[in-house]
């Protein structure tokens, strides 16, 4: 077996084990146990984050102690005909060519496969290495929570290398900072004079990473419902009896759906409205979401959104933002700024709104967070952000940075790229506690993270594989 079929038959017992945003404990019992056989000391903090201590090889015992790091968790996100369920089934991985993927789910390459590359490379007794802490935390998808709650102390190598990028070839010096933003705006119900309702669905969209795919011109299915439905208001009275949309803080909504009360009558209007306006979303979105839907079909109610709440709602879904708010000044191409209208649900009597910002600027971060809660406030809700968590300045003097350049250059004849993500990564936070920290982030390459369209790149994984052999290597005495 070689050193790539390694890493993916690891990958393979780590997809086993069922491990969404908040429910890692499993696998971290199953990494314990994988430690144990091994006799190497482990520890868990209080957030359940994992820390498995590794021994220098021969060789290597004046080397400083290297930091190989990664998440647990994983984002859950499914076909609608999916029968999977993410609380006990395992990902079941497919081989396409060169790609891996799972079965109309998620695949968890995002960070699964960090996990199995640090375990392959404490296995292979062939590789000599540094002293490794192997540093796997918990909720990374929600807001990087695990990394947050970490207390100084916990690790103690100064060497970081976060293996959870996407794109082979190419180290991340640099990364945005977050905050998530919850709104809650008190709705009014009423009984209906019938039963009958229509269900409105949204689907055909391709979803993607709010950070990485944001730029992208992807739509977001949370946007085109609440304009479809302000579309639908022109037309005649209409009343909310449910919506649901999104999934995850971190996920462009793929699939959003909301069921209506409004005249029969004017059911015939209804209808030749949203195949216009289908028609107008597939010509806006005619590179990225060609497939978008609309349908409206029969559903059963006996309660509504009064007239004037749902007229609030709607206008502020409308008012909300999605997408790019300000590209770099600095870096010429790059987001700097964003916020992905992340979830909506009509539930516990009212609307609740998840949106989720990032920026490399805090200030803008700020900003950003503060126009939501403003916009927020005047529909009536109520707003709650969660702590903002820091972004990831590059080091221009990091030694690891030239040092990994250069052994990369000469394992691949080619120098790597180096660049900043717009993405949320660990790396800042884990920075601001320990400091001192000399960091860069890599990985192999993954295709449409947090999505069923999500694809691992299995010759990358192999190449991330040499390339932490000659890393370790240039540590030897």
């Amino acid at each position: 077996m070689d050193s790539t079929q390694k890493v993916l038959t690891l990958f393979e017992q780590i997809s086993a084990i069922p491990r969404g945003t908040g429910r890692e404990a499993e696998l971290r019992g199953w990494l314990c146990a994988w430690a144990d056989r091994r006799q190497l000391s482990w520890s868990v903090d209080k957030a359940g984050n994992l820390v498995i201590r590794v021994p220098a090889s021969p060789g290597f015992e004046q080397a400083p102690v290297i930091v190989l790091q990664g998440h647990m968790d994983m984002v859950c996100e499914k076909t609608p005909d999916s029968p999977h369920d993410f609380t006990r089934d395992p990902i079941r991985c497919i081989v396409e060519g060169e790609w891996l993927h799972a079965d109309r789910t998620t695949l968890g390459a995002d960070n699964g496969i960090a996990i199995a590359l640090a375990l392959a490379l404490v296995e292979d007794e062939s590789v000599g290495h540094p002293p490794l802490e192997l540093l796997f935390t918990v909720e990374e998808e929600v807001g990087i929570g695990g990394a947050n709650k970490l207390q100084p102390g916990f690790v103690k190598g100064k060497i970081l290398l976060n293996l959870d990028s996407e794109e082979e070839g190419t180290f991340i010096v640099g990364c945005a900072g977050g905050q998530t933003t919850r709104i809650f705006l008190p709705l009014h119900f009423e009984n209906l004079p019938s039963k009958q309702a229509f269900r409105l669905e949204v689907s055909g969209l391709q979803g993607g990473h709010s950070g990485v795919d944001i730029h992208k011109h992807r739509a977001s299915a949370n946007k085109v419902l609440a304009r479809a439905l302000a579309q639908l208001q022109k037309l005649a009275p209409l009343r909310l009896v449910s919506v649901k949309g999104g999934t995850a803080h971190n996920a462009i909504a793929r699939g959003a759906e909301a069921v209506i009360f409004l005249p029969p009558a004017q059911l015939d209007r209804v209808e030749q409205q949203l195949q216009s306006f289908q028609a107008l979303l597939r010509s806006e979105y005619a590179v990225s979401d060609p497939g978008i839907t609309l349908t409206l079909a029969p559903a059963a109610a006996e309660q509504a959104v009064t007239l004037a709440d749902s007229a609030c709602a709607i206008q502020l879904l409308m008012a909300l933002p999605h997408g790019v708010a300000e590209m770099s000044a600095s870096v010429p191409g790059f987001v700097e700024t964003s916020n992905n209208l992340a979830t909506v649900e009509i539930a516990e009597g009212a609307l609740k709104v998840v949106t989720s910002q990032r920026s490399t600027v805090m200030s803008r971060l700020a900003e950003l967070t503060e126009r939501i809660t403003a916009i927020a406030t005047l529909a009536g809700a109520e707003v709650a952000s969660g702590e903002a968590y820091p972004g990831w300045q590059p080091d221009p003097d990091s030694h690891l940075v030239r040092n990994s350049a250069e052994i990369y250059a000469r394992a691949f004849g080619k120098a790597p790229k180096v660049e900043m993500i717009h993405a949320g990564l660990e790396c800042g936070v884990i920075g601001a506690i320990f400091g001192g920290m000399d960091m860069i982030s890599l990985g192999a390459t993954i295709q449409n993270p947090h999505s069923p369209s999500e694809r691992l790149h299995i010759p990358s994984v192999g190449r991330v594989w040499q390339y932490l052999v000659a890393f370790m290597q240039s540590y030897r005495s």
